[in-house]
């Protein structure tokens, strides 16, 4: 219960602030929304850049695990043959 009406007196406080500073509250926002925006879009090529290599990355793993897969299945049929003939 305290902490309704907490936030009661503290909504109703900011409100009646911002009817009185909205001039400088609204030049925070105007500053700080170019900075976000700079911050979450350096974030996100990042991020896309990283994926990017962790794409590349597995690409030329699969290949060369695609090979060795190759060989462990030629060096088993092998020996499946040879145990046939026995």
């Amino acid at each position: 219960m305290k902490t309704l009406v907490g936030g009661a007196i503290t909504a109703t406080l900011g409100l009646i602030l911002l009817i009185f500073f909205k001039g400088p509250f609204f030049n925070l926002i105007k500053g700080t929304i170019p900075a976000l925006l700079l911050i979450g879009g350096g974030l996100a090529l990042y991020l896309g850049f990283d994926e990017l290599q962790d794409t590349w990355r597995n690409e030329g793993a699969t290949s060369a695990q695609d090979e060795e897969k190759d060989q462990v299945i030629a060096k088993l049929k092998n020996e499946i043959d040879e145990l046939k003939k026995d």
